[in-house]
């Protein structure tokens, strides 16, 4: 799938601008809440995300825009590798399929992201990585999906 692309000496790149509805806002941060009660450990990445984040009604999400439950497709930076991938709930997560949890390092750095944008993470034991939004496939929104 995505293989790690950047050494660990190159600097931070400046936050991109995200747009995240008030809809999935509301979803994630409710998930974040019942997460913190069962005494799960931190998500600084998703957290930082929907502080951070421009919000939108969902009918006026661009549908370049990385939504949860788009499908889409990314590129290493760094090679001709290619994947199509889904931002979906913890629940849903199946990384072999493509299917990226909005709680990993790496589902947390593709909500909000349009396409051209470079998705940035750092795994738990510090290795980096990133990938570019190449398209995206299928977002709910523009199918008049608010709720998915």
């Amino acid at each position: 799938m995505l293989a790690p692309s950047s050494p660990p000496s190159e600097p931070a790149a400046p936050p991109v601008a995200r747009t995240l509805t008030e809809m999935d806002h509301v979803r994630i941060f409710n998930l974040l809440r019942r997460e913190s009660a069962a005494g799960a450990s931190s998500y600084s990445a998703i957290v930082n995300v929907i502080d951070t984040a421009t919000l939108v009604r969902p009918q006026d999400v661009s549908p370049d825009v990385v939504t949860m439950e788009s499908r889409f497709l990314v590129a290493n930076p760094n090679g001709p590798d290619r994947s199509e991938l889904t931002l979906c709930w913890p629940a849903d997560a199946d990384p072999a399929a493509g299917k990226l949890s909005i709680l990993s390092p790496v589902g947390a750095s593709m909500l909000g992201l349009k396409v051209g944008d470079v998705a940035r993470w750092s795994t738990p034991d510090g290795e980096r990585g990133a990938a570019t939004i190449l398209e995206v496939v299928f977002q709910p929104e523009v199918n008049g999906d608010f709720v998915a």
